[in-house]
């Protein structure tokens, strides 16, 4: 069997209006095809050229050689690595992956070494909607700081009751200096939350790399007496010296990894004994391949895994693949706001029953995309920076 020939395809993700998923279909002489993704947000263009150059040399080769041509795309190009580079990469890696599965008739977990679990524990995200696409909940919308305290107890206790036992929220956005009055009102989220939902129930807070050490230490102070899951993210990510004495001055577990890319990168936080948690992103981190050796190095530090997953469907049927095949996966993260779209798209449905998550049955991922939906949610237009909802750093 050889390559044919490599293919992009984008649709909208609506749960963001500006931004896109980014899927690779890998076509191959045997007539049989693998989907990929490496949804990149706002840098579609640049993701794009890069897998559609790599195609290019995927042409005639053999598709069962996943390490080579993982290594080959990483080690053998000029000015490698990074967010662009890797997430081709990543797409490539996983439609490869699907390919196999399906020539030889098992599924991807099967592949890279068989089922741990039966299902996958799941953690709840973009839940705070209101009833419109939105990452991070009501911010400018005329309430109060009691009234939107109110709004997302009432919302997670919605969730709650959809089964899932966990679930993120982003209390403390804004400049790294954090004032007063936005330690209060992310304080007043955070309670409700909890008062809500009760002591059983696990709250994460991503900080989104927003603050600097001094503020995210304040906040963490405040934090430690309702019991939180963990801190994502609460310093930048690119200083594993600093990350590491930011979590051993508190007492809240920290979190980190989304932006992190191949075991090279990994290896610094985990060497550092920083975090208990490491949050890999399946279409960012080096695909199938390279998440599996990210966490068996985690493993060797007595570190948890519980991939990052802001992205589309393919991403999240991989994603459930590694999580069944690894012993020390703690939770996969689902997006609430998108999974409608998910099950929209796919030729066969997620499982995500009482706050657990399967692939389907099947070879390779076991479902496809259909085409036809895909074509009814054509990819939106942005202007990078203004589109992103995140420009209030």
């Amino acid at each position: 069997m050889k390559i044919t020939h490599v293919e992009v395809l984008r649709m909208q993700a609506h749960a963001e209006p500006s931004n896109n998923w980014l899927f690779c279909r890998i076509h191959t002489d045997a007539g049989i095809t693998g989907l990929g993704e490496g949804s990149l947000q706002y840098k579609d263009a640049a993701l794009a050229a890069e897998i559609e150059n790599f195609g290019r040399y995927l042409e005639g080769k053999d598709p069962f050689q996943i390490e080579h041509i993982w290594t080959s795309l990483h080690r053998r190009v000029t000015w490698t690595g990074g967010a662009v580079t890797v997430s081709a990469i990543s797409a490539i890696d996983l439609a490869l992956w699907d390919i196999k599965g399906k020539a030889l008739g098992v599924p991807v977990y099967e592949l890279v070494g068989g089922k741990v679990r039966d299902r996958v524990p799941l953690y709840a995200n973009g839940w705070f909607s209101m009833n419109r696409p939105s990452a991070h909940g009501p911010k400018g919308d005329g309430l109060a700081g009691r009234e939107v305290a109110a709004w997302y107890a009432e919302q997670a206790q919605e969730v709650v009751a959809l089964g899932y036992r966990c679930l993120t929220v982003y209390p403390f956005g804004g400049e790294q200096v954090i004032p007063p009055e936005r330690i209060a009102r992310g304080m007043g989220i955070v309670r409700a939350i909890r008062e809500a939902v009760g002591p059983e129930v696990e709250v994460a807070v991503d900080v989104r790399r927003r603050l600097n050490v001094w503020s995210a230490r304040r906040i963490a102070q405040k934090l430690e007496p309702l019991d939180i899951a963990w801190l994502e993210e609460p310093i930048l990510f690119d200083n594993a010296a600093a990350m590491a004495a930011f979590a051993r001055s508190v007492r809240i577990p920290v979190s980190t990894g989304e932006e992190l890319y191949t075991r090279w990168e990994f290896r610094e936080i985990l060497e550092a004994n920083a975090v208990g948690i490491i949050q890999p992103d399946i279409c960012h981190a080096g695909g199938m391949s390279e998440l599996k050796k990210i966490a068996a190095m985690a493993e060797t530090y007595y570190v948890s895994v519980a991939p990052h997953n802001s992205n589309g469907p393919i991403s999240t049927v991989a994603s459930l693949h590694l999580d069944m095949s690894i012993p020390n996966c703690h939770m996969q993260e689902l997006f609430l706001n998108s999974v409608d779209l998910y099950q929209e798209v796919l030729t066969r449905p997620l499982i995500i029953e009482d706050g657990y998550g399967a692939p389907p049955e099947g070879p390779g991922w076991g479902t496809d995309l259909d085409d036809a939906v895909l074509a009814q949610h054509p990819p939106a237009e942005f202007i990078p920076i203004e589109s992103e909802p995140y420009r209030a750093f």
